[in-house]
């Protein structure tokens, strides 16, 4: 009902127009605006390519090296993951700009920043760390014994890591590569603040809705948006199917296993690295210092007032965020748990067809998702459009791919002989299920609600089509403020987020790895 439904929405109204077949919408667009499905892809494709470039050197970095600083990069990665998506763009603003601290303040240049080329920059360096995550879980199982066989047969440390260890990596290579391009099709954040005259399918279909209430164009534009990303997801699984890469068992890199690199490779994934966690860094402080200064290009001086301004209706949308991702991280856990149970235990008949639906959320762009729910939710008898109800929805089954992988995931390591006694000795199912399946998969319900609780307080894409004056979130008013030109009070918000999400995330994983001491 909330993913397969809203997904033939958006189709039908893409077809049918005044009650009449009429495929009007897609003529034009693949006519007079095919330009917007070429600037989606070549923007895309390059943010990718960066990203898992940049990725794979940073991750070799922390499993291949013994150089220093490594808890710092881990922790850039992780801080970088759970900003706002336009944060990289709002201090692209900041310090490139018109009236940018670096190129106006320090060198006293005049250049116009904006363009495609700015909105490949800001999505590589927003993407480069979730890209470096996923490569970094795969580069751990690398088998170690095959990198040294390489290395002992005579071939050079860069010879083993490009002939053996990266295409044993291919999993992570891959996957990096679908989630990134699936995420860069999707960010219209990006391309409205920086890219200027410069536009792609996910904003024309957003001023589609917002400026002109087109629902057909923006449909239309919604299928053809996801027909690249429909086709990056099928390419990956059809080079995977049939193939396996690495051990099977994980293996955990010690010093003393490593294979040695060569200065030079040293020297130039060193450089990256710090070169890319300077920059992350450097993020980090302009947009703190952004919301302690007057006014950012022209008064630098020291203030309180972006915080002892913020009315009382953004006070409320921050605070109404945190509410919806407690409910939302609540009720994603909960049911990423009950159907991962479903689908891994019970396997009832149609399990891979419903595994396959479940999955749709994460491979469709964002947008698409959004505007499906204002389609599929707009009219009686399920009219739910403007209410708290459909934005916690959207978040909760946007985020349900992770939580049922997580879930499954866990179950597949504890044995099922354990259920089958409780039940043998007379455990009703429910018993099985919350005294003994619900304590075993306490970490994939902890995965499933940090996760979820987080992409809540930090997304834009889906939800920004559903917002009403009383549902407005933080992102929403972030968002509002930078479209506004009032970095002051866009990076007061963008702080309050970004610590807040911290915050949890960190007292969260303290809750459950003291318990697990225990």
């Amino acid at each position: 009902m909330f993913i397969l439904w809203p997904v033939l929405a958006v189709f039908f109204q893409s077809i049918i127009i005044d009650g009449r077949l009429d495929f009007s919408e897609y003529t034009h667009l693949f006519t007079n605006e095919m330009g917007l499905l070429g600037n989606s892809v070549l923007v895309s494709t390059l943010s990718t390519l960066l990203s898992v470039m940049l990725g794979t050197c940073v991750s070799l970095y922390l499993t291949h090296t013994r150089l220093p600083g490594k808890r710092l990069v881990f922790g850039v990665l992780l801080l970088s993951i759970i900003s706002p998506p336009f944060v990289s763009s709002l201090v692209y603003i900041m310090l490139f700009g018109r009236r940018g601290l670096v190129t106006h303040k320090m060198l006293g240049l005049t250049l116009d920043p904006y363009g495609w080329h700015g909105v490949v920059l800001m999505q590589t360096a927003g993407f480069t760390a979730l890209a470096a995550l996923l490569i970094l879980g795969v580069l751990h199982r690398v088998d170690r014994d095959q990198e040294y066989a390489a290395y002992d047969l005579g071939a050079s440390s860069f010879h083993a890591l490009t002939g053996v260890t990266l295409p044993l990596a291919m999993p992570g290579l891959l996957v990096a590569g679908v989630v990134v391009f699936i995420r860069s099709l999707s960010d219209f954040g990006t391309p409205i603040i920086i890219g200027g005259r410069f536009s792609v399918l996910s904003t024309e279909a957003y001023l589609s809705v917002v400026g002109l209430y087109n629902m057909p164009r923006a449909a239309a534009m919604s299928i053809t948006l996801l027909i690249p990303a429909l086709a990056a997801f099928l390419i990956y699984r059809r080079l995977m199917t049939g193939r396996s890469y690495g051990s099977s068992t994980p293996r955990f890199e010690h010093g003393a296993e490593r294979m040695p690199l060569s200065p030079l490779l040293l020297w130039f994934l060193a450089m990256v690295t710090w070169g890319y966690i300077g920059f992350e860094i450097l993020k980090y402080a302009t947009i703190l210092a952004g919301s302690f200064t007057r006014t950012w290009g022209l008064d630098f001086t020291p203030t309180l007032k972006h915080f002892e301004t913020l009315s009382a209706s953004k006070l409320s949308s921050f605070f109404r965020s945190l509410r919806y991702a407690f409910i939302a991280g609540i009720a994603g856990a909960a049911m990423g748990a009950v159907l991962a149970y479903v689908l891994e235990r019970k396997r009832p008949i149609g399990a891979r067809f419903f595994d396959f639906i479940a999955d749709f959320p994460y491979i469709i762009p964002g947008p698409f998702f959004g505007i499906a729910y204002i389609l599929a939710f707009h009219n009686p008898p399920l009219m739910l459009t403007g209410t708290a109800f459909i934005v916690v929805a959207n978040c909760v089954y946007r985020q349900l791919p992770i939580s049922i992988k997580s879930g499954v995931a866990v179950l597949k390591q504890c044995r099922p002989e354990i259920e089958a006694g409780a039940r043998d000795l007379g455990a009703k199912e429910r018993n099985v299920f919350l005294d003994i399946v619900t304590p075993l998969m306490k970490p994939a319900i902890l995965i499933a609600f940090i996760n979820t609780f987080t992409m809540t307080m930090i997304t834009i894409g889906a939800i920004i089509f559903l917002i009403s004056p009383d549902t407005k979130v933080a992102t929403v008013e972030m968002f509002g403020e930078i479209k506004r030109g009032r970095i002051g009070a866009a990076s007061a918000l963008a702080n309050m987020i970004i610590v807040t999400v911290l915050a949890v995330n960190l007292l969260f994983s303290w809750l459950y790895l003291r318990k697990r001491k225990q």
